[in-house]
């Protein structure tokens, strides 16, 4: 046996954003998730932030707040302050850049709905090739710069006929 004893999935992804209302707004009116519940503050006056989080022993978390996003991981979205906070967001060319992937069953819906609603999106959907061929995907930003990606292959991709490991896949055929 090999990785974690009993690891089942992934549960939640987590990130911090600079106006956890925005966020909400976006992600609930936009998106089309749902906000579960939050928690919040905390804060300690020794190191406990630096030692369980890894931030700055005076960062304090305001509130967090947990999403449910249909199926796939939950989102915590957190509300931080701290001394040594860095605010600009990364690109995916940046150490620690990442992006979110919604998959849609029709992208160029999907595209046209986020254009109405003001998202800017970057360029046209674009075709995967070699063994992601049979994807279709499009980069979008959110209001404060955070990058995501929609991802739709209704017909699947071309590296399942042959793999036998399948990459987990939101439409439940994985």
């Amino acid at each position: 046996m090999t990785g974690i004893p009993g690891l089942a999935g992934t549960e939640h992804i987590g990130f911090t954003v600079p106006d956890l209302e925005e966020a909400t707004r976006f992600f609930v009116d936009v998106i089309g998730c749902e906000l579960v519940y939050s928690l919040g503050p905390f804060r300690d006056d020794g190191d406990w932030m630096q030692e369980h989080l890894n931030v700055h022993p005076r960062a304090v978390m305001k509130e967090l707040r947990f999403f449910r996003c249909k199926h796939g991981p939950n989102f915590e979205v957190f509300s931080y302050t701290s001394p040594d906070q860095a605010t600009v967001q990364p690109r995916n060319s940046d150490v620690g850049g990442h992006h979110l992937a919604f998959y849609v069953d029709d992208l160029d819906a999907a595209a046209e709905y986020l254009r109405s609603r003001g998202v800017r999106v970057l360029g046209e959907p674009t075709a995967s090739s070699g063994p992601s061929a049979g994807q279709r995907w499009l980069y979008f930003l959110s209001p404060w710069g955070m990058q995501f990606e929609l991802v739709s292959f209704p017909g699947g991709k071309k590296y399942e006929a042959t793999s036998e490991v399948l990459l987990w896949d939101p439409r439940g055929t994985a």
